[in-house]
């Protein structure tokens, strides 16, 4: 359901109030003035409202309200769009949705789509913070990516103790079907994590570089440090997945291992067998006193050769390790 979160207006980092949409465009004619405006999944009608309070290109709207886009920055004139990957747990499983931000001199607009978590608390924090949000909107975009990267981070600790569970039955050294679909299941849901969590890194560096008139220079060391906390967690995400990769391939190793060690087994009870095999069918023992037909100690004779061969056999096997 379209739905108004927040509509606020802040004149030198202090809270004038709630804006109605239609006062908008009044408010921002104010000088050191800006709007922040919350929505979640706005209908047509609400959108059209607000471009035309803030002047928004027409294609960022177009994204904005079909949603499932990719993270990316874009500039249009004077205001950026910007869309990030959102990320929470919920009972367990990782559940994704949609930010999308609009940034202008005197104004900052959310679009929440799909199961994101609400900025209650970056607007809470934005506000405590008087000081820095006088700057403009571009502290409240840094409160917003911050906050977005933050929530990755827990999912990563939940990444890590779903492996350590794992870890106990893949180097058992039995194959475990439901193990390795398990560790197919957390690779892929690392690779989607990566996804959303990597683009981030060049949004800030964007940021840092560019569009001076919405980041000043004091607020661009905020915007690298978001860029640092995304490449420290990108790269415990790529150094999982590498050890994920590695528990595949040693559980293959190790069932490969006991495979071998069972065909050895095997192969040793055969050579084993093969001493009375042979020698029994070599003279078939259908004869009177045998071998050699007229030798009466032949039979017990067969008998404790073929039983010391066989031991002899079985003593050397075990040095080796066969059996």
């Amino acid at each position: 359901m379209s739905k108004i979160m927040n509509s606020v207006g802040y004149q030198k980092g202090r809270r004038l109030g709630d804006i109605e949409i239609d006062d908008i465009s009044g408010v921002i004619k104010q000088p050191e003035t800006f709007v922040w405006v919350g929505l979640h999944e706005p209908d047509e009608t609400l959108l059209r409202k607000v471009q035309a309070a803030f002047g928004l290109h027409e294609l960022s709207v177009e994204d904005a309200r079909k949603a499932h886009q990719r993270p990316k920055i874009e500039s249009y004139g004077d205001s950026l769009f910007i869309v990030l990957k959102t990320a929470q747990l919920e009972l367990g499983r990782v559940i994704y949705g949609e930010t999308h931000l609009f940034a202008g001199a005197n104004f900052l607009v959310t679009v929440r789509h799909g199961p994101s978590p609400g900025y209650t608390q970056v607007r809470e924090r934005c506000e405590s913070e008087a000081k820095m949000l006088a700057r403009g909107p571009g502290f409240a975009l840094y409160a917003l990516l911050d906050f977005v990267v933050d929530n990755y981070l827990p999912i990563v600790g939940q990444f890590e103790k779903d492996f350590d569970d794992i870890e106990e039955d893949i180097f058992k050294g039995e194959f475990d079907k439901l193990a390795i679909e398990r560790l197919y299941d957390l690779k892929r849901q690392l690779l989607e994590l990566r996804n959303a969590a990597l683009p981030v890194t060049d949004i800030s560096a964007e940021l840092v570089r560019f569009h001076e008139h919405l980041i000043p220079k004091e607020l661009r060391a905020y915007f690298r440090d978001v860029q640092d906390h995304v490449s420290r967690l990108v790269g415990l995400v790529d150094g999982m997945r590498e050890m994920l990769t590695t528990a595949m391939q040693v559980n293959l190793a190790l069932v490969g291992h006991s495979q071998n060690e069972v065909v050895k087994r095997l192969a040793g009870w055969g050579a084993i067998l093969a001493v009375p095999t042979v020698v029994f069918s070599l003279y078939g023992m259908n004869f009177a006193w045998m071998p050699e037909l007229q030798w009466q100690i032949a039979y017990p004779a067969v008998l404790g050769t073929t039983l010391v061969g066989s031991i002899f056999l079985y003593y050397r096997l075990r040095r080796a390790r066969w059996l």
